[in-house]
């Protein structure tokens, strides 16, 4: 394999770089911040990048932000981060386009070598490799952020039918309900979504956007 590494960590980063190359890895590069990571990916085109995810000038998330610019830059190209923190935001904005070769592990969480060499083998053969914490932490933001966990299960089954092209009248005779009930339930779904305004037709699309987003 052909790889990059991120990290500002030299002793962390040197490490790195004899373990790979006593397995068999070529280090194209070894950076120890965000702009060169994403320069050394756009000249190398490595089969895959390690990338650390607090980095200068702040210290805070820049690898991460730097590895989303980098598949921005080379779409697809794999990058496994490595690191002590989960930053969720970006970690779903890398997971974002669907395309795989992604992996997150944590540096404390990784117990064997034979166990990160094949995660990076992993994520180089376009996999996604996620360490448990990660995908809690994921599901957890993703649960917080939903807009559709304020409806009620009726309310849900009223925005589905909506979704699919239901009139309210036709929506009452699958529910079994009034038009009164269903015109109930469709202002509460637009007040609950945060959909106020005039054009109902306007927000019976966005809602339903919302659902199918959601």
């Amino acid at each position: 394999m052909r790889v990059v590494i991120a990290d500002d960590a030299v002793l962390l980063r040197e490490g790195l770089i004899r373990l790979l190359e006593e397995n068999g890895c070529t280090v194209l590069a070894a950076v120890g911040d965000g702009p060169s990571l994403v320069k050394a990916v756009a000249e190398y085109r490595p089969d895959v990048s390690i990338v650390d995810v607090r980095m200068p000038p702040s210290h805070t998330d820049e690898g991460l932000r730097a590895a989303v610019e980098a598949r921005s830059r080379v779409p697809g190209s794999p990058i496994l981060v490595l690191s002590q923190y989960v930053e969720v935001e970006y970690a779903d904005d890398l997971l974002a386009d669907r395309r795989g070769a992604v992996g997150y592990l944590l540096k404390d969480r990784v117990a064997e070598v034979a166990e990160f060499l094949n995660a990076l083998r992993q994520v180089a053969g376009g996999a996604t490799v996620l360490d448990p914490e990660v995908v809690s932490q994921l599901l957890v933001r993703r649960r917080r952020d939903d807009p559709l966990r304020a409806l009620t299960p009726r309310e849900r089954e009223v925005l589905g039918l909506m979704a699919e092209g239901r009139s309210n009248g036709a929506i009452a005779k699958k529910i079994v309900v009034t038009d009164g009930a269903v015109e109930k339930h469709v202002r509460n779904i637009f007040t609950k979504l945060g959909l106020h305004q005039d054009d109902e037709q306007h927000r019976r699309v966005l809602a339903v956007l919302t659902y199918l987003q959601g």
